[in-house]
């Protein structure tokens, strides 16, 4: 469990940053102008209805930069060599009648000559509206970008929504669900395109998103409400349609309780091992992947009976353990059988989402604390009839807020925008299927996928779990992918991607846009993306 959290939202999260060597105090807002690169505050536009509250600013020598480990999410210490001296600005906004207090950090480099002329905002993960002082934001810094992260005023923890979502009197804080869901990316994209201007001395040229999972819905939402704010959009894993697959993801604890059964991690990993097996060579490549789960209609309950061994004990496979999976793969439905959403597709581990007892983390928080206002309520006791209730619920209160699920991006298409957009066919947490459903809208409304590809390219990563990892090729540089269709016209159609395979060798795959597919040639390696092209799927 813990590891498929780790892999799920791969926006690092770090509690704090360790800077070696740094150098820089706060400087307060009335020092007047100064350098265009000397570290001090700037006066700053907000859009209309953000009040700034206070700009400081703070100068790092650079050098090497260690972000100290912070379980679960980000167990391993992280470091980034070779970083350039650079200045946060830290601006504090609020809203008028909000009652909010958001903070929102651009890091930019010191030297002008090592800044590219581009902006980059960096996107959260889970309930952590973005990292102030982790990687991502510093990374982009190292790469020549202006960068900025904000926190939306909701805190720095991914994981617990208890300090922020209700009001004292038991209410949804409305204020701050707008500041996670969209608001506080404009103000970042408005102020941090500002910093960067009056900090150096010139506008930004371009100007780009860069998130995965809540970072993916952050990019999408930005295109839809407000699609001048960013020149591209890298939108990886989208949490789209927060309103149903933050309910959806916990129709497997409807499903155990109506079903009787409580199947082990080893169970349910002998279902996804099954599967693999079964549709492995649909695509005419044994590589332990199912490159199109949509064509996958191998059936649970054919493992019925099947006997294997969980911690050295012999188990056999129930029918009824295999309705369950069946039911999990399928997606959960109304009381009449109307599809609600989607499931996992196989392939995917079923360890985050289908743990009997054990919901996600942030479908759970959801419900809990959005949806019934109920911190107490206990999802492990769902039935069918109450988690239909609850989508509906989840679904009428909150899909205009959050749902980041609009498919006219016609003032997005007219302003000259680009999003790039993938999604691991092994998503564990977020389904696939929904982004698919997303894109199928978005080309009802412009009359297909030759027009949309003009600005919208989705990109499904066959074997690649949620954010990270997986057994499926990665995409090695689609930000660089991003930049050469902005700004030279290059519209991918294919993302190169690599992974290393169980035998040591690396796999290199270009992955093809949607709808179409990489299949085999039928000559040579396999494990060289130069024998395989894009086809129809």
């Amino acid at each position: 469990m813990k590891r498929s959290l780790i892999a799920l939202m791969a926006a690092a999260v770090s509690a704090a940053v360790v800077l070696v060597p740094t150098a820089g105090n706060a400087v307060s807002r009335d020092s007047g102008p100064v350098a265009a690169t000397t570290c001090a505050p700037v006066p700053v536009s907000a859009p209309s209805g953000t009040k700034v509250e206070s700009v400081k600013a703070v100068a790092h020598a650079g050098g090497t930069v260690t972000f100290p480990a912070a379980p679960p999410l980000h167990p391993a210490e992280e470091t980034l060599t070779d970083v350039p001296a650079w200045c946060d600005v830290t601006v504090t906004v609020s809203h008028p009648g909000a009652n909010d207090h958001v903070t929102i950090r651009i890091s930019l480099p010191q030297d002008t000559k090592k800044w590219n002329g581009r902006f980059q905002a960096t996107g959260g993960s889970a309930y952590l509206a973005g990292d102030l002082s982790g990687a991502p934001l510093v990374g982009a810094m190292k790469a020549g970008y202006a960068a900025a992260a904000t926190d939306a005023g909701v805190g720095a923890n991914p994981l617990d929504v208890s300090g922020w979502a209700l009001t004292p009197d038991g209410k949804v804080d409305t204020p701050l669900l707008k500041n996670f869901a969209s608001r506080s990316v404009h103000d970042m994209a408005v102020i941090g395109k500002d910093v960067a201007k009056r900090f150096y001395g010139r506008s930004v040229s371009y100007a780009y998103w860069n998130g995965c999972s809540t970072g993916g819905r952050q990019g999408y939402q930005a295109a839809q409400d407000h699609p001048t704010d960013f020149d591209g959009i890298l939108a990886k894993a989208p949490a789209i349609n927060w309103d149903r697959f933050a309910v959806a993801t916990l129709w497997s604890q409807a499903v155990f309780n109506e079903e009787k059964v409580a199947p082990s991690q080893c169970e349910l990993a002998a279902f996804t091992t099954a599967a693999v097996k079964a549709c492995d060579t649909l695509d005419g490549v044994e590589d332990g992947i199912i490159d199109s789960p949509q064509k996958c209609h191998w059936d649970a309950r054919r493992l019925t009976g099947t006997k294997i061994v969980c911690d050295g004990k012999e188990i056999t496979i129930s029918r009824a353990t295999a309705d369950a999976v069946r039911k999990i793969w399928a997606g959960p439905v109304s009381s009449s059988g109307r599809k609600l959403w989607y499931g996992p597709n196989k392939g995917a581990s079923l360890a985050a989402l289908a743990a009997p007892g054990a919901p996600f983390f942030v479908a759970d928080s959801w419900v809990k604390y959005f949806v019934t206002r109920n911190p107490s309520f206990d999802i492990t006791k769902l039935t069918y009839t109450s988690f239909a209730q609850i989508f509906r619920t989840s679904q009428l209160r909150f899909n205009d807020i959050i749902g980041a699920d609009d498919p006219n991006l016609s003032a997005f298409a007219k302003a000259g925008g680009k999003l790039l957009s993938w999604h691991g066919q092994n998503d564990e947490l977020v389904p696939t299927q929904g982004t698919v459903a997303y894109r199928e809208r978005v080309n009802r409304v412009f009359g297909g996928d030759k027009r949309v590809d003009d600005f919208y390219r989705l990109f499904l990563l066959p074997g690649v779990s949620h954010c990270i990892g997986g057994t499926g090729p990665f995409p090695t540089d689609d930000l660089g992918a991003l930049v050469d269709w902005v700004e030279k016209g290059r519209a991918p159609a294919t993302l190169a991607a690599s992974v290393l395979g169980p035998d040591g060798k690396t796999v290199t795959r270009d992955i093809c846009r949607y709808p179409m597919v990489a299949r085999y040639t039928g000559h040579g390696d396999t494990a060289s993306a130069a024998n395989y092209r894009c086809v129809t799927a």
